[in-house]
């Protein structure tokens, strides 16, 4: 990661084939200069789009880890935090299995919820990582493959 300031602002971003740990984001985020954290934790549903889902895997593009590490330096740029982070899960899960995991931290709470749902919101959109669901009827989709 750079050393810029935004750079030390993410203390975590990764992609992994291992399950996933709040406990992890939250500890690499312990500061005490921060009175908010804010922290979304996105897990695999039992439906989409009014079918039922049994399962699905993430797949990642070779720039992925790459983009995600641009995407948390961009949102530390834009916004007071004191810390990002970012996980995402690749490969095979089940339902109820986390598969992405963000968190800032900052001085105040407002802050930190306008940095974190930015952070999603932009990692969906620019992080190529790419889910192929399987639903209960036997068909498959995959969603955000170009």
């Amino acid at each position: 990661m750079s050393s810029s300031p935004a750079g030390r602002a993410v203390r975590l971003a990764e992609i992994r084939d291992t399950p996933l740990d709040v406990d992890e984001v939250v500890k690499v985020l312990d500061d005490d200069a921060s009175g908010g954290l804010t922290l979304f934790v996105g897990r695999v549903r039992d439906h989409d789009h009014g079918k039922g889902v049994t399962g699905l895997t993430y797949d990642a593009h070779p720039s992925a880890l790459d983009r995600l590490v641009e995407v948390c330096e961009r949102v530390a740029e834009q916004f007071q935090v004191n810390g990002v982070a970012a996980v995402h899960r690749t490969g095979d899960l089940a339902i109820g299995d986390i598969a992405v995991v963000v968190a800032t931290t900052s001085g105040h709470r407002g802050d930190a919820f306008a940095a974190s749902r930015a952070l999603i919101d932009t990692l969906k959109d620019e992080v190529p990582i790419w889910k192929h669901q399987r639903f209960t009827d036997g068909t498959d989709e995959w969603v955000g493959a170009p």
